[in-house]
């Protein structure tokens, strides 16, 4: 099963290193054996074992069949820590694909437990600066922009954006939106703790 990428063609080793460790520990920290997993999960034991290991690449489906046995979200298997600012261009990114279809998922922002989010959509034209204060502390922004290109991010260090990058940052400091191309659209989402 080779369904995980990242930004090139393979997946970086140490990026399956950390999935295999995050699902070693989710399992135990349910207090499953391998079998009693690989059962609930209608995984073979030995992919499981594998997986654990770091070695193979395992396809939505299976990420998605062991997140439900223990009752997770599959999210838990790709967290990281917090960042004051983060950049993932259109190309880059962890991308898991299904083994039916098709489709492709890019984890761009997992949800921390017990925060808040706000989904908006934004049209935003050339001209004044959207400048926006501090919000109150632990809030994050995340923006994927969908057309144009814009400056966005933290008023002394904005970072250019085009149609498919994504960006977050800590919106407890004074940030900015400035669109560089008329019908500039994207997709924000707020964080509040």
């Amino acid at each position: 099963m080779t369904d995980i990428t990242n930004e090139s063609s393979s997946l970086n080793p140490s990026r399956i290193d950390l999935l295999a460790l995050a699902i070693k520990r989710e399992r135990q920290l349910a207090g499953l054996s391998l079998t009693e997993l690989a059962k609930r999960a209608a995984v073979a034991k030995s992919t499981l074992s594998q997986l654990e290991s770091g070695i193979g690449n395992p396809s939505i489906e299976t990420l998605w069949a062991l997140a439900m046995a223990m009752g997770l979200q599959v999210t838990r298997f790709f967290e990281q820590p917090r960042q004051q600012l983060r950049v993932i261009r259109a190309d880059e990114g962890m991308t898991a694909y299904t083994e039916a279809a098709n489709y492709a998922a890019t984890l761009l922002a997992d949800c921390p437990a017990g925060v808040r989010r706000d989904l908006y959509r934004l049209k935003v034209q050339p001209g004044e600066v959207r400048l926006s204060q501090a919000h109150l502390p632990g809030t994050v922004e995340h923006v994927v922009l969908c057309s144009g290109s814009a400056r966005i991010g933290p008023a002394d260090e904005p970072v250019v954006l085009h149609a498919g990058d994504y960006i977050s940052y800590l919106a407890t400091v004074p940030h900015v939106f400035e669109a560089l191309e008329a019908d500039t659209t994207a997709v924000m989402v707020i964080e509040h703790p």
